[in-house]
């Protein structure tokens, strides 16, 4: 049997949400679990367009199985128009055998997402991405207020899960306040798979 792990699952165009996905995957392993880092491909409006089985750089594709074997999740996309990016969506769209399975059923998940703009549809994407998690009935795990960081922050993070705020150009690294709030996302989700894993006597 392999090692209980959380999976970290996100989609990056320019780089920001794969900095978030690296600290909560940090916050996993701080949290006492590993962090598995996958990714999924662009998608393409050329009907002849077929990505490469393994990235040129960075983590590899997710599978489903990935998925499967689980013991949490962070799903991670940056915004489009308020809502995840197409790519996560359509990786998502694939899974109707786990949710028949009930695979992720009882498994904690959150999310995370990074925005253009502070004002960019952060919290609606983060609800977007918590929506099919839902219908695969699992707990979700999000940022309590007893997180400092949530109270002072200037440029993102949410109850709903992480944000950061990446600019126009999209270079603006994470704060300290968004690097804290991605961690504790992390440990968050590893210390509750924990303990949903102990045997109930």
């Amino acid at each position: 049997m392999s090692t209980p792990y959380i999976l970290v699952l996100y989609y990056s165009r320019h780089g920001a949400t794969e900095q978030m996905a690296r600290q909560i995957a940090r916050g996993v392993e701080l949290g006492g679990m590993e962090a598995r880092l996958r990714t999924v491909p662009a998608v393409s409006s050329e009907c002849e367009a077929v990505a490469s089985d393994i990235p040129a750089d960075g983590p590899l594709y997710a599978s489903l199985d990935d998925l499967k074997n689980c013991a949490g999740l962070a799903l991670g996309s940056p915004t489009r128009f308020g809502n995840m990016a197409a790519p996560m969506k359509y990786f998502l769209d694939g899974t109707s055998s786990l949710w028949l399975s009930g695979e992720l059923v009882g498994k904690p998940a959150g999310v995370f997402t990074s925005t253009a703009s502070l004002h960019g549809g952060q919290e609606t994407t983060l609800l977007s991405m918590l929506l099919p998690l839902l219908h695969h009935g699992m707990l979700v795990t999000g940022l309590p207020y007893s997180e400092p960081a949530l109270l002072s922050t200037s440029g993102g993070g949410t109850p709903y899960g992480p944000s950061h705020y990446a600019g126009a150009d999209g270079k603006r690294a994470l704060d300290e306040h968004e690097t804290t709030l991605c961690r504790a996302l992390g440990q968050r989700l590893a210390t509750t798979a924990i303990r949903l894993e102990k045997p109930r006597g």
